[in-house]
């Protein structure tokens, strides 16, 4: 049976329209500036140049930072560099309302979930069919893609430094047959500075993470150097809603509940990657964090969200803790949303439990819902997210599995780690230590008014 509801996707660029419809007229090619070949003869955009490590070291004293950059200039250009092109584009009226404006609040609770009232996030919005029981489908040039977003839109490119170096160009050319990355606004955002990250554009990849993706992420989250800048992933049938590989991310100055929430741990590989899963969080979830090197983190990772797809499992990723800690999330509410699973009152609030929702920021776009919010209703939203225990242990165990055989996992590790499943799975949750992690504690509370 192929399970359809009906959507009403975010639209994150000026240049999403109806099929049919034309957009402004803003120069030579197709006249609308965008992302393909007709408009990309002689484009010049600004490159970020990131320099590739091997590892970053989370702590108090500089927490995420590449060790031997501590303090230096590249790391924070990054953020001043986003920050002031986002800046620039919100001057020149490209958002679609004004995200600082929005009302945001702490809810009150042990888990300090937070609330946004964002009424225009679901304004103006084109109906579509959106299918739910595929993770992987093919990318269609006729639909919206990033493509057809508007140069404009577009704040730089993000790229490998050639010198060893981090360097900036404002002004380099765009080279089609390399198919660069691309930083972009999202002019429906969320929080502050949030953008989109779209790996390799003009190669038209379908929304999918493999290691090269995930790692540009992570370099992403390293660069920056921000423990208050997180980027996240949606996969088809988790509330993605443009099948064209991007990553969101956004500035947020408090802790996310689930960068709070206890952990128990399962196993620490050879490689140096700790995996722990959630516990007492509404939406259950494995927790990777550490490596020897990024290549360990993004290839563990990696591996994980592939099964995931190969095997139909919708699910949502954030990174935090500046690539060093990354959450995988499976669930299910597309689903039971397609089955007639989920009471009237939730689906009445039109909120798509994505990577924000499910990791705290609960974006609300009826004003009823920001006034009522409270830790009960966000933690009833969330749990019909999560996969139940038995389903959650089936999923972990072939996460686990393709961890094993993925090549990357020497005998030692791949026996340490199948032993260690195995014993997790059938160890009461109140015999094991229970553990928090999080490597800030106190990021600026109650700095949201």
């Amino acid at each position: 049976m192929m399970l359809k509801i009906k959507r009403v996707p975010t639209v994150v660029s000026n240049y999403q329209k109806e099929d049919g419809e034309e957009g402004s007229r803003r120069g030579g090619g197709c006249g609308r500036n965008c992302l393909q070949n007709c408009c990309l003869q002689d484009a010049r955009l600004p490159l970020y140049a990131f320099k590739k490590v091997d590892s970053i070291v989370a702590g108090n004293d500089g927490a995420g930072v590449p060790e031997d950059d501590k303090g230096e200039p590249p790391v924070a250009f990054l953020d001043s560099l986003l920050l002031g092109e986002w800046e620039d584009r919100m001057q020149r009226g490209l958002f679609r309302y004004d995200v600082t404006a929005c009302e945001t609040k702490v809810i009150p609770g042990q888990y300090c979930f937070i609330a946004q009232l964002n009424e225009g996030r679901h304004l103006k919005k084109r109906p579509t069919e959106f299918r739910v029981d595929k993770v992987l489908q093919p990318f269609d040039g006729n639909k919206f893609n990033f493509t057809k977003v508007g140069q404009e839109e577009v704040l730089f490119q993000f790229g490998a430094s050639e010198e060893g170096e981090a360097q900036f160009f404002p002004d380099a050319p765009v080279d089609p047959e390399n198919s660069p990355t691309m930083v972009a606004i999202n002019v429906s955002p969320i929080e502050y500075g949030h953008v989109l990250l779209i790996p390799r554009v003009l190669d038209c990849l379908p929304q999918r993470i493999d290691c090269d993706s995930l790692m540009l992420a992570i370099y992403m989250a390293a660069e920056a150097g921000n423990p208050y800048f997180r980027l996240g992933y949606n996969s088809l049938g988790a509330f993605a809603t443009i099948n064209h590989l991007h990553f969101q991310a956004y500035y947020l100055a408090v802790p996310f509940p689930i960068e709070k929430a206890p952990v128990k741990e399962i196993t620490t590989l050879n490689s140096g990657m700790k995996i722990s899963e959630l516990v007492n969080y509404p939406v259950r979830g494995l927790v990777f964090e550490g490596g020897n090197t990024l290549l360990d983190l993004s290839k563990g990772v990696s591996d994980a969200c592939i099964c995931l797809q190969e095997n139909n499992i919708p699910y949502n990723v954030l990174i935090a803790d500046c690539g060093n800690r990354i959450f995988l999330l499976p669930q299910c509410y597309a689903e039971k949303q397609a089955l007639g699973e989920v009471s009237s009152e939730l689906l009445d609030t039109q909120v798509n439990p994505a990577v924000w929702e499910i990791s705290g920021h609960m974006v609300l776009k009826r004003k009823k819902d920001y006034e009522e919010a409270s830790e009960e209703n966000a933690w009833r939203l969330l749990a019909e997210v999560s996969l139940s225990e038995e389903r959650f242990q089936e999923v972990s165990d072939l996460i686990f599995e393709a961890i094993c055989y993925s090549g990357d996992v020497n005998g030692t590790d791949s026996e340490k780690l199948l032993k260690d499943v195995n014993v997790e799975h059938h160890q009461p949750v109140e015999e094991v230590n229970v553990i928090i992690e999080s490597s800030h504690p106190a990021m600026v509370p109650g700095i949201l008014n």
